[in-house]
């Protein structure tokens, strides 16, 4: 079975806290975004000795096989059901590391395919206690609708955002962020307006209003991450941010941008145009 797993976008991220159980406490919107890796799933023959059951084309994921979180899907949705080994052939377009979600959706679309695969007939709910296990963010992959996360990320409510027909712009400096020192640099401190009051405003007054805020951290670290956003504003970008704990920038647009002048000005960069 072949599956097509989606990156997702963060519109904000503010930190309010820091927990007991050493998480942080966060308010951000995720965001799906038809970028997409392709995913093969199928079950493994009698004759197949198990050698290569993960295999992994296009970009490298810098992580040994049996630790990918597809294999690590397979293994946790093991321990509630009895499933046959499969074969995972991963094509990976989304760029790792840059806070688009990735490596999460690979697995959320993991267990869909197991799920599938096998009959097993789990419903979302149950798959989502499984995926989140995996990750914070994986459960949102199985829902795939732009919901407010809360908690460490985990707490998901339903919020009507519609950006339908905004056209984006994801530009990847495939700077790999190391997302448990990013929370441990982040400034904790309190926010004017919650971000579930802020959302709900006119898309085009955000960008005074919605930050995210890992951009001070990372900015001061790769300010080649800042010029891209200021890049991004300066082609016509109505809001443009950082998505999670970097390093991919996103620009939203109301019209198609030409592209040359942001290909010639980051030649080799990673980047992406789609609609929402």
């Amino acid at each position: 079975m072949i599956y097509f797993p989606n990156a997702k976008i963060n519109i904000g991220l503010q930190v309010t806290g820091k927990r007991k159980d050493g998480y942080h406490d966060i308010e951000t919107v995720f965001y799906p975004v038809y970028l997409t890796d392709i995913l093969e799933v199928i079950p493994l023959s009698n004759n197949d000795r198990g050698e290569d059951c993960f295999v992994n084309t296009g970009d490298q994921v810098d992580t040994d096989p049996s630790d990918n979180l597809c294999v690590r899907a397979w293994h946790e949705l093991s321990k509630i059901m009895s499933i046959p080994k499969v074969k995972i052939h991963l094509h990976k377009i989304i760029p790792s590391g840059a806070g688009l979600g990735g490596g999460s959706s690979n697995a959320a679309f993991v267990l869909m395919a197991l799920n599938d695969l096998f009959n097993l007939n789990i419903p979302v709910s149950r798959l989502a206690e499984v995926a989140g296990r995996i990750g914070s963010d994986c459960p949102f992959f199985l829902y795939n609708k732009p919901v407010l996360a809360v908690g460490r990320g985990n707490v998901f409510k339903e919020v009507k955002v519609d950006l339908a027909g905004i056209h984006i712009i994801i530009v990847s400096p495939r700077i790999n962020i190391n997302t448990a020192l990013a929370y441990k640099e982040v400034n904790i401190h309190e926010h004017a307006e919650s971000l579930e009051d802020v959302i709900k405003k006119d898309p085009v007054n955000w960008q005074d209003e919605i930050v995210n805020d890992f951009e001070h951290v990372i900015f001061e670290k790769y300010p080649e991450i800042c010029h891209i956003k200021k890049k991004m504003l300066s082609a016509g970008a109505f809001y443009s941010s950082m998505t999670g704990s970097g390093s991919a920038v996103y620009g939203l647009y109301k019209e198609k941008v030409d592209l040359k002048p942001l290909k010639d000005e980051f030649p080799g960069l990673f980047i992406w145009e789609g609609i929402l």
